[in-house]
Formats: structure tokens, sequence, C-alpha cells
């Protein structure tokens, strides 16, 4: 393990940030859906038009690709990369200074053009910093960029059988780091305390499925049962809640794949608005709307709706104030009501030939998304659709934007940038 000190970097967008950043911290985005774990971000104003001239802070090079989302906390920001080839945490502050750097373990590169070795992003409680990468290791570190403990599942648990990169981000519980392994043959919910990196439990959750079925890139979410914190785990065509103290399987609800159809794999995560949970499914084919809570098998109970004319493959969908936003990954847009699974609004951004991976930013009334190309568009989510503007961020964008107290924080595929309105000079 190496741990690096890295000297001021002179940015050329730096000039204005420290002073206009730090007089706004505006809050923490402790892991990659942000403080609500729904990717929406508090009240603005968000700026709608930037480039190297307009409304760009800062921008801080970073030492590999990587497709984490960052987060933030009391004024920090994290993220991993690659840096010489080893899985690397990396913190700045605010105006785009470099912190540190604490490299963990050998680099295990991408497979897929859009995807990397840190695709899983960090995730805090503000006393313990906790990552994943795809080479399999589990590591906390202090905020200062101290390593705690580390572990490798892989060796620990079984080689990665998974077809692609593995994108699902570790959760906290109140005492716990987790991570959901959902994969063919043995798929399983781990549990380690984040402190010591005992490990709590592994509960085995295993379904039966066509090909790839089995195979989940989907983060897991924290939620309430029964007064209780619980884990709800989407993959293996199944959305399951476990209890967060031991992982035992407190429900289940089946029936996302009646037709048996192969390589319908779970990529977009989904999103809980109210006691409703919104799957996106069936390589962005299909919707499904269900109801939290019961006990067992609730398959026949709890599903609320069910749409063939809609979904996402890659990106995860948002939700604020009630409404749920989807983002589809040739760029259309559609607001729900997660009730009813109805749509309220839609629209759709301008065609090209990329696609989205990135999810969706809900900030001020607006809807951020970012093209896999570094086009990142900005339209009007306030009930009637309209495209704002286009932002050419000059690189690829897989990470989801960040909203943190009227600023962006977009990573690409080379720099961090922050994103907000410049005071007058």
């Amino acid at each position: 393990m190496r741990r690096t000190r890295v000297p001021h970097l002179a940015l050329a967008f730096a000039l204005v940030a420290a002073e206009a950043l730090a007089s706004d911290p505006g809050g923490n985005w402790p892991h990659w859906r942000g403080p609500h774990d729904d990717g929406s971000a508090d009240s603005g104003p968000y700026p709608v038009k930037w480039d190297a001239d307009t409304n760009l802070l800062w921008k801080a090079p970073l030492p590999g690709k990587g497709c984490s989302t960052p987060i933030v906390w009391a004024e920090r920001i994290f993220l991993t990369a690659p840096a010489d080839r080893r899985d690397a945490v990396l913190a700045f502050d605010l105006s785009g200074k470099a912190l540190w750097q604490t490299a963990l373990s050998r680099e295990s590169a991408g497979k897929h053009r859009n995807g990397s070795g840190s695709n899983p992003s960090p995730v805090t409680d503000g006393r313990t910093l906790c990552v994943y990468f795809k080479s399999g290791t589990l590591a906390a570190l202090d905020l200062d960029g101290k390593l705690r403990w580390k572990t490798n599942l892989l060796e620990r648990f079984g080689p990665d059988t998974l077809f692609w990169d593995c994108g699902a981000s570790p959760i906290l519980t109140e005492k716990d780091v987790v991570v959901a392994m959902l994969r063919h043959g043995d798929s399983y919910l781990a549990a380690f305390d984040m402190l010591t990196g005992e490990m709590r439990y592994k509960a085995a959750r295993n379904y039966q499925t066509p090909l790839e079925g089995d195979h989940s890139y989907a983060s897991p979410i924290v939620i309430r049962h029964q007064g209780k914190e619980a884990l709800l785990l989407w993959g293996g065509e199944h959305l399951s809640a476990h209890d967060a103290a031991d992982g035992k399987l407190l429900w289940e609800c089946g029936g996302f794949n009646p037709g048996a159809k192969p390589n319908w794999v779970a990529v977009s995560s989904p999103v809980v608005s109210g006691e409703v949970a919104v799957v996106a499914f069936g390589r962005g084919n299909r919707l499904d709307g269900i109801k939290l809570g019961g006990s067992g098998d609730v398959t026949a109970t709890h599903r609320l709706w069910v749409r063939e004319d809609s979904g996402s493959f890659c990106p995860t969908p948002a939700a604020h104030q009630g409404k749920v936003y989807l983002l589809r990954d040739r760029g259309q847009i559609e607001c729900l009501d997660p009730a009813t699974g109805k749509t309220v609004w839609s629209g759709e951004l301008p065609k090209n030939s990329n696609n989205y991976y990135a999810s969706p930013l809900l900030a001020d009334g607006k809807l951020y998304a970012a093209r896999e190309d570094g086009m990142v568009f900005v339209a009007s989510a306030d009930g009637q659709f309209k495209v704002l503007a286009e932002n050419n961020m000059g690189e690829h964008v897989i990470a989801a934007p960040v909203g943190l107290g009227g600023r962006l924080l977009i990573r690409g595929e080379r720099n961090l940038f922050c994103v907000g309105t410049k005071r007058a000079q």
C-alpha cells in the first residue's frame, strides 16, 4: 500500500474557485446517488450552460480511467481511479486541490469500452471511507487517507464470473459495509464491520435464471423494514429485502422475466419513491413498480404495475418530490407517477449515435444527463420538458453528475470538473 501527498495542482480554472465554493458548501453527497439515495440534489440555483470560459470553476487531472461517481463529505471530494496500475483512492478539496492519494492493490482493468477496474463508487458515513474494486479489494480508510483495513473478496469467496466489469457499489449500514456479488453459481451478500474489517456474515442469494439473468451490476439500497435497517437487492430476476443485521431474507418478488428471455442482465439500480421501488429491466424495455414490505414471497401481491413500452438498461432512474425520472439509453426522458407507472410527461434529447451510461441528476427543477461522448444536457424537469443547454466536456463521461450547493461535479475519463456560476470580479 502506497500513500502519497500531492502538491497543489496548477489548474487553469481554479483562480476563483476557493472563495466561490467555500461560501456555500451545500452539504454532503455520501454515496453515488446522493444524500437521499435517489439522484436528487437540494435546491440550487444550478448552472445551465458552461464552457472553458463560462462557469467552469476548475478541473483536476486524474491518474487513470475510472467510472465511479465522486462522493463528498465535509468539503472533501473522494473518488477511485487506477494510478500506476494500482487501485487508488483520491481526495480533493472544494477548490480542486489534490489532498492525498492512497494506493491499495494491483488494478484489474476494465473489459468494456466504457468500463474500468474502478466502477464501484466510494461511500462514507463521515468517519469511515469504504471502497471496492473489480480486483476484489474491499477497503476502509479514514478521511485523511490512512488505511484501516483491506481484504480481497475474490480471493476469499471465488473468482469473478461476471461477463463484464463489476459495478455494484458498497453501502453502509449503521455498523457495517456491505457488498453484493450477484453472479452465476455463487451469489452472496457480505457484511464487514466498517471499523475492524471483521466479517459479520456472508448470506447466499441464488436464483435459477436464463443465461446472464443472474448477473447484476446494480447497487443495493438501505431501506427500513418494520422500523429496522434492511437491504434492498436487485438481481437474479428478483427484488429482495434482507435484514441488515444478518442478511436473512425478509421478502422477495419475482416474475420480472415471464418469457424466460436470456441475457436480461440487471444493470440499472432500482430507485425508491415513497413506498414503491421502480425497477428497470429487460434491456431497457420493461418497468415494474413494486410495493415495499410484506413477508416471504410477495410476487403475487406487491407488484403494482408493469410497463413493457419503456425502461432503461444502464442509467438508474432518479426520484424527487413523488415523481420518478427515467433517462433511457438513447436519450428519451419520462417523468412517471411511481404509484401507477403512468407517464406524467416525456421528452427526448437530441438524437445521436452515442448512448447514455451515466445516471441522471435532478437539481433545481432541472435534469442533467451526460452522454457517453461527454455532452451534458440540461433540460427543464418541472412539468414542461425543454432542452435548455448542451455542454461539451471534451472527453467521455460515464459517471453520474453530482449536485453540491449549486455546483456540479462531473467526472470525465481524464479529469474531474467543477461547474458553477462564477461571481463577478
